[in-house]
């Protein structure tokens, strides 16, 4: 009876809660965790990545005890995004336009013109078309034009397709845009708006 005495007394709840240390290392766990199964949820296809990218946050911060307040965390959420996203939305929808309706083939054309046999003048080439083509800030469009174009190229000399995956994805890795994805995944880490980001990159 004295030892639940001294378990339920205020003093004694107050020395088993846990500290701001114990708490941070506690949703430290929860973020690794959330992670691990997003990826687990979404390559062993177990959920869409969209119903994953959905359920499987709220979960976790409802298993982390912030209850109401996630709703809270996704509004807050949605409107610092809201903007980067509709620039991004923007950018696919126009440069796809640009694209369908032809008006990068004679730079495309060119190009391919231009590298001709040579390896060197090969591997640059794709890393120029990437870097065209990634203007939109989307990857897949990125793969979707260079691969096709620039595969043949590559059989025909013998150059290891490795080393045109690599180069393209290196190319559209750099693109630095205001609504490509190193730059919006830049903005969100580090809490900015883009324009503080890109201004200064600009003269570079």
């Amino acid at each position: 009876m004295g030892c639940l005495r001294r378990m339920t007394c205020p003093a004694a709840r107050h020395r088993l809660r846990p500290g701001p240390l114990g708490r941070t290392r506690v949703l430290a766990l929860l973020g690794l965790a959330t992670i691990a199964l997003l990826l687990t949820a979404i390559m062993t296809k177990w959920m869409s990545p969209l119903i994953a990218l959905i359920l499987i946050p709220i979960a976790a911060s409802l298993i982390g005890g912030f209850g109401w307040d996630t709703s809270k965390f996704i509004v807050s959420g949605i409107q610092s995004l809201a903007p980067v996203v509709g620039m991004f939305v923007f950018a696919i929808l126009f440069f796809g336009i640009v694209t369908d309706a032809g008006m990068l083939d004679p730079i495309i054309d060119r190009i391919l013109r231009t590298v001709g046999t040579k390896p060197t003048r090969i591997v640059m080439g794709t890393s120029l078309l990437a870097l065209l083509v990634h203007l939109d800030g989307s990857g897949a469009v990125t793969f979707l034009i260079t691969i096709p174009a620039m595969l043949p190229l590559y059989e025909r000399v013998g150059i290891d397709k490795r080393i045109l995956a690599c180069v393209a994805s290196l190319a559209a890795g750099v693109n630095f845009l205001p609504w490509t994805g190193p730059m919006i995944r830049a903005s969100a880490s580090l809490k900015l708006p883009i324009p503080e980001i890109f201004n200064p990159l600009a003269p570079v």
